[in-house]
C-alpha cells in the first residue's frame, strides 16, 4: 500500500512539475520581431514631444514635485500606491547606467507594447503598456528619439516595495494571459470620422485614460463592459470619474466643452480639475487644439455606462 501511495504522490509531483513548466512556457515573456523595428526612418522629434505630453511621461517620471523645465528630466522616484504594494517609477532619463541611455529602440518598443523590459523580464501593469500596446512603431521612435534629447540622470530609483506573492514577476505571465490583448480596440465605433479615429488613439493609447478611468476587478484587469465608466481612486480618497455620455457630470457637456477643460482645466460651471487630473490636464494643454478637439470628440462617441 505504501509504494502506491509513493507512485500516486510521485506522478503529482511530475504533473505538478510539468503543469508549471507547461504555464512558464505559455506565459514566458514576448518581444516583438526585430523585423517589427526595423527601418523606421528619421524620427519626427516634434511629433515624439507631442507623445511625451500626451503620455504623460513626466507625470510618473519626473521628480516628485517637478515643474516647469525640470519636467523634463525624468529621474524617476515617484511613489505610486496600489492595492498590490507601492510602485516606484524608473529613471528613464537618457543616462546609460541609471536610466535607458543604453537601450536600443527595440528594447524599449518591446517596454512600451508588450511589458518586457530590457533583460527580458515582464514589466508590472503599473506601467500602462496595456494601453501603449496601441501605439504604432513610427510613434514609438519618435518618442524614443525625443526622450534621449532630454536631460540624463544619474538618480538611482528604488525599487517596488511589494509584498508576497505580488513580487514575483514570474505571476505576471498569468496576468498578460488573462488580460493583456496586445493593443485590440477597447470599443468598436461604427463610421468613426477621421477626429473620432484620432481621438480613439490617442486615448485608447498613449494617452492611457482607461488607466484611471475604467474599473478594475480584484486582480487588477479592466471590467471590460464599463470603460471609462469611474471607479476607485488609485490613490486612495475618492472616484475617477465617469467619462462616458452616461455620466451625471461630464455627460452633458458639449464636444467644445470637453476640449476646454482639457485646455484651461476650467469645467463649464466654472469649477476647476483637481487631484491627479491636475497633471492630466496640464499635459494636454500642451497638444494641438485639433488633437484635444479629437479627444473630446472621442468622448462624445465612446458607450455610455
Amino acid at each position: 500500500m505504501a509504494s502506491i501511495w509513493a507512485k500516486l504522490a510521485g506522478g503529482a509531483v511530475v504533473a505538478g512539475a510539468a503543469g508549471l513548466g507547461i504555464f512558464l512556457w505559455v506565459t514566458a515573456p514576448e518581444r516583438q520581431s526585430p523585423s517589427h523595428w526595423a527601418n523606421l526612418g528619421e524620427p519626427n522629434l516634434a511629433n515624439g514631444e507631442t507623445l511625451f505630453w500626451a503620455g504623460g511621461c513626466a507625470s510618473c517620471h519626473a521628480a516628485p514635485n517637478a515643474t516647469g523645465d525640470a519636467l523634463k528630466t525624468l529621474s524617476g522616484g515617484q511613489a505610486l500606491p496600489s492595492p498590490f504594494g507601492t510602485f516606484h517609477m524608473p529613471n528613464i532619463s537618457p543616462d546609460p547606467q541609471h536610466g535607458i541611455g543604453s537601450w536600443t529602440v527595440a528594447q524599449f518598443g518591446d517596454a512600451m507594447t508588450r511589458g518586457v523590459g530590457k533583460n527580458g523580464e515582464h514589466l508590472y501593469p503599473s506601467f500602462p503598456y496595456a494601453s501603449y500596446a496601441r501605439m504604432t512603431p513610427p510613434d514609438i521612435n519618435d518618442l524614443f528619439a525625443y526622450l534621449k534629447t532630454l536631460p540624463a540622470s544619474s538618480n538611482d530609483a528604488p525599487g517596488h516595495d511589494l509584498p508576497f506573492p505580488f513580487n514575483i514577476r514570474l505571476s505576471l505571465g498569468g496576468w498578460k494571459f488573462l488580460y493583456f490583448d496586445k493593443g485590440q480596440p477597447r470599443v468598436e465605433l461604427a463610421n468613426a470620422d477621421a477626429a473620432v479615429v484620432r481621438g480613439q488613439y490617442l486615448v485608447e493609447g498613449p494617452g492611457h485614460c482607461g488607466e484611471c478611468h475604467t474599473p478594475r476587478d480584484a486582480l487588477g484587469g479592466f471590467v471590460k463592459d464599463q470603460w471609462l465608466a469611474g471607479g476607485p481612486n488609485p490613490d486612495g480618497e475618492g472616484r475617477i470619474p465617469n467619462i462616458t455620455p452616461g455620466s451625471q457630470t461630464i455627460g452633458a457637456w458639449t464636444q467644445a466643452d470637453i476640449a476646454s477643460y482639457l485646455e484651461t482645466g476650467f469645467t463649464p460651471d466654472f469649477d476647476s480639475a483637481g487631484g491627479s487630473m491636475v497633471k492630466v490636464q496640464q499635459n494636454m494643454a500642451r497638444l494641438s487644439a485639433e488633437d484635444r478637439n479629437a479627444i473630446a470628440a472621442y468622448l462624445k462617441a465612446v458607450p455610455s455606462r
